[in-house]
């Protein structure tokens, strides 16, 4: 069966959650499968031809913000041979109406989050979003979605069933050692996360800097978004908060985030973050924002915060919550419902149903 991958970065992932998604699916096959991974050729210096047997093609535009459109055009058309389009997102499905008039095969549609609602995007890119989810929602064969809150959005605006699908998390692997610098010594608190205003990245970081309790270690792709380099600048010199930039080497992010003592998760948009259920998979103590899909990701069972104080709070009285509790409870959600295995089989029992 061939199954061309679209809306990536491409692999070997150095980019987010869809990529890694597309490198363990490749990775942990349990099929005859042949992967085609369409790659951002400006992501790339070395353009690997294939990786865990995947085919890689490169394509000369970025994967991501307004070219990411005509990105994923080009792969369809590219991928009119495959049996499969396994679509990531929905940027380039404003044009699925034309490719199901000229592609026999099966199109299957994760949709990501409910891409519009994100802060970060202007009037017309949102209107542009909402049209692409509806194309998506209306012409795949199937539509998958990675956290139950996305399942009833679907359900109750679009009237579809959709099939739920989360991520992996257990190419992650807890490191023990404890690290001499200062800067990292417990108590400290990590975030890892793009560095966006519907992560409440603001937030955190002013909630932080109103306390000399705990330090913060952060890491994101400050430099994107004037949005980040106001942050950056902003809160940079705090004693209490460390700032570093994206760590794409993950024996070197685990070994950050398995001494951290609390995970600090301020996502309001979306469904299942990535690097949510690594750090359950780490066992870490979760302080996640308020909302259905952190909610769901966690099953009710992390410590939730909706502002400054509550966060504050829960920073300054860390001691007196029972930590180790939720760390366990954390862990054995992720070993029961976030493991690549679980993942990769419930996407390959889609590509060999019946159309």
């Amino acid at each position: 069966m061939k199954i061309s991958i679209i809306g990536t970065a491409g692999i070997p992932s150095k980019y987010g959650g869809f990529e890694t998604l597309v490198e363990n699916l490749a990775k942990n096959k349990l099929n005859d499968i042949i992967y085609t991974v369409f790659c951002s050729m400006k992501m790339y210096q070395n353009k690997k031809k294939c990786y865990y047997n995947a085919k890689l093609k490169y394509i000369n535009l970025s994967a991501n913000g307004i070219s990411s459109v005509f990105y994923d055009l080009i792969c369809m058309f590219l991928s009119l041979n495959s049996d499969i389009m396994l679509i990531l997102g929905v940027s380039g499905s404003l044009f699925l109406p034309v490719i199901k008039l000229i592609y026999s095969g099966k199109i299957i549609t994760n949709i990501d989050g409910i891409e519009w609602k994100r802060k970060k995007w202007n009037i017309i890119i949102k209107n542009i979003l909402k049209i692409s989810e509806k194309a998506a929602i209306k012409f795949s064969n199937n539509i998958v979605c990675d956290n139950q809150g996305i399942i009833e959005y679907v359900k109750m605006k679009y009237k579809k069933e959709a099939i739920l699908i989360e991520y992996g998390s257990d190419h992650v692997i807890k490191s023990n050692i404890v690290t001499s610098n200062n800067i990292y010594k417990n108590p400290y608190a990590v975030t890892v996360c793009r560095i966006e205003p519907e992560n409440n990245i603001h937030l955190i970081l002013k909630t932080f800097s109103k306390q000399k309790i705990m330090n913060l270690l952060i890491i994101g792709n400050w430099e994107n978004s004037n949005y980040g380099k106001f942050l950056k600048k902003k809160y940079i010199n705090y004693s209490c908060i460390n700032i570093l930039d994206p760590i794409y080497d993950l024996e070197k992010i685990n070994y950050l985030r398995s001494n951290a003592c609390l995970y600090i998760h301020g996502h309001s948009a979306g469904g299942t973050n990535p690097s949510l259920v690594e750090a359950m998979n780490l066992g870490l103590p979760v302080l996640a924002y308020d909302c259905i899909y952190n909610r769901y990701t966690t099953e009710n069972k992390c410590l939730y915060w909706s502002g400054e104080e509550e966060l504050l709070k829960y920073i300054k009285e860390y001691k007196k919550f029972n930590l180790e509790n939720i760390s366990i409870d954390m862990e054995n959600i992720a070993k029961r419902r976030y493991t690549w295995k679980i993942i990769t089989s419930k996407y390959e029992d889609i590509y060999f149903e019946i159309k």
